[in-house]
This record gives structure tokens, C-alpha cells and sequence, in this order.
């Protein structure tokens, strides 16, 4: 199955000269999603993760299933506000101004090997600064992985573990 004829590319969303990949496509078609997410399955399986995080929003709706089907637990990272009880945060810049994700202080074990997932890998910042929160909790960051990756943008170079993506964008 060819992931991408359940992608759907809107252009000019959320503002002028942007193609936003839309996975609601993906989502609502059960057998594209189960072939998605078997697929993440097998490239995850290799970094044998005690937990997998998820980045807010679009990341939960992998990263979630994904650690029931792989049998370890799941964390989030969260915008500001967003996590009850003690955080832990990280500002990080955009390609348009900065933005903030947080984690619960005891979401991780020290030493626990802790999966990094989105919905789509850009520029990296966000990513990056998933892994460096991460560590600030005490994972082990084996890798990363993202169900599209915009290759061009070359966001992979910002990353210091290994990252994986299921469809590849070029242009």
C-alpha cells in the first residue's frame, strides 16, 4: 500500500505558500492506518523502547496506539499548561518565533529508553527539542521516527539520533 494516496496535501493552509499533509485521510481509512502503524511498529521495534513520547497533538494519534501494540508505555509532550502536576520545559525556536513543550517531571524513569514520535518532521525544531527534554528527564534517546518527513527541509540534520519516516517528501 502506497501511503501516500491516503495523504491528503492542502494547499495554502494554515497561511499562503504552505502545503499542509493532511492525516485525517489516513486516519479515517482503517486499513491505511493499520498499515501505517504496523509499518512504524517494525522501525521502532529495532531501538527496543520502554516508552514511546508523543508530540502534541498529531504525534499522540501514533505514538499511543503504537506503544499498546509494541507493549510499553507512553508519555506526552505538551504545550504550556497542558500537564497537570510538576513540569519540565524547553523553549525552542520556529522558523516564524518560539514555542514551548513541557513534560511531567516523573513521566520517565531514569535510564528508561524513551521513542520520540510525530506525525511529520519539518525543520526539526520541534523534534530536537523533544529529544533534548527528554534527556533533561532522564531518558535514553535511542531514536526517532515521524510518519512523513519533508525531506527537503532537511530537518534530520538537526536530530543527534537516528530518525526513521515511513513517506518522504522531496519537493
Amino acid at each position: 500500500m502506497d501511503l501516500k494516496d491516503h495523504i491528503r496535501g492542502i494547499p495554502d493552509f494554515p497561511k499562503p505558500g504552505i502545503l499542509f499533509y493532511d492525516l485525517s485521510t489516513l486516519l479515517r481509512h482503517p486499513d491505511a492506518w493499520a498499515v501505517a502503524l504496523g509499518r512504524m511498529a517494525r522501525l521502532v521495534r529495532i531501538w527496543q523502547p520502554d516508552m514511546l513520547a508523543g508530540i502534541e497533538s498529531r504525534g499522540f494519534l501514533f505514538a499511543a496506539p503504537l506503544a499498546q501494540q509494541l507493549g510499553c508505555g507512553f508519555t506526552m509532550l505538551r504545550k504550556p499548561g497542558k500537564l497537570p502536576g510538576a513540569t519540565i520545559g524547553i523553549e525552542y525556536g520556529l522558523e516564524y518565533g518560539n514555542d514551548r513543550i513541557e513534560i511531567q517531571a516523573d513521566a520517565v524513569t531514569p535510564g528508561q529508553r524513551v521513542v520520540l514520535l510525530d506525525d511529520l518532521l519539518a525543520t526539526g525544531g520541534t523534534m530536537a527539542a523533544g529529544i533534548s527534554l527528554l534527556r533533561q528527564v532522564g531518558a535514553e534517546v535511542p531514536g526517532a521516527a515521524a510518519l512523513i518527513e519533508l525531506a527537503f527541509l532537511k530537518g534530520r540534520d538537526r536530530l543527534d539520533v537516528p530518525f526513521e519516516s515511513l513517506v518522504q517528501y522531496e519537493e
